[in-house]
């Protein structure tokens, strides 16, 4: 569960850096002519997606994530927002986990 948690926290960071960089940075650099932006916030970004994919690694194994799970999670975490709903789904797989430890 420690894992899952870790997970979910990296994935949230991760999904908002993304937004940032899209919508913040890249403007900057592209309407506004500042390419400093995105030197900065996708220098953030990209250590970010590093962690990210570790820790998807990690909680792939320990939770454990079926590989269909580990690759959705992935593919989502290239859609901007994608994060926020493997957000939602780990609320959901969390759910139902404690769910059926109640009824055992």
């Amino acid at each position: 569960m420690k894992e899952l948690i870790r997970f979910s926290a990296i994935n949230k960071i991760e999904g908002y850096s993304y937004i940032v960089l899209i919508f913040f940075a890249m403007p900057l650099k592209y309407i506004f002519g500042y390419p400093i932006a995105t030197k900065i916030f996708g220098g953030i970004h990209g250590i970010l997606f590093i962690a990210f994919v570790y820790q998807l690694i990690i909680a792939a194994k320990s939770v454990p994530f079926t590989k269909k799970e580990s690759f959705l999670y992935f593919l989502l975490s290239l859609i901007p927002f994608g994060s926020f709903y493997t957000e939602k789904l780990l609320k959901d797989r969390a759910a139902a986990e404690t769910l059926s430890i109640r009824e055992s």
